[in-house]
């Protein structure tokens, strides 16, 4: 193995063995992102829209239970001024 690198380096020189090599390797890891990475990134990316989608859907539960508790607080409010203005009469 090691004499067939240095008949080639010998043949073609160091600069076009290196490039050959430096295609491979480009080749390898374009292949590797594409087969393994891409797959699980958009697996992730379904992911992340659900827990946007829950993060907004708890948000318009919060902002609807709060008007709930300001409607409560106000009726429990003009509640006790009519119980007080009754009593004053």
């Amino acid at each position: 193995m090691e004499g067939d690198i240095v008949k080639l380096i010998d043949e073609f020189g160091l600069p076009v063995i290196m490039s050959i090599g430096m295609g491979y390797f480009i080749w390898y890891i374009w292949k590797f992102v594409q087969t393994k990475l891409l797959p699980e990134i958009e697996v992730m990316h379904m992911a992340l829209i659900r827990v946007i989608d829950q993060t907004r859907m708890l948000d318009q539960d919060l902002i609807r239970l709060q008007q709930k508790v300001d409607t409560v607080l106000e009726y429990k409010e003009n509640e006790q001024k009519r119980q007080a203005e009754q009593s004053s009469k």
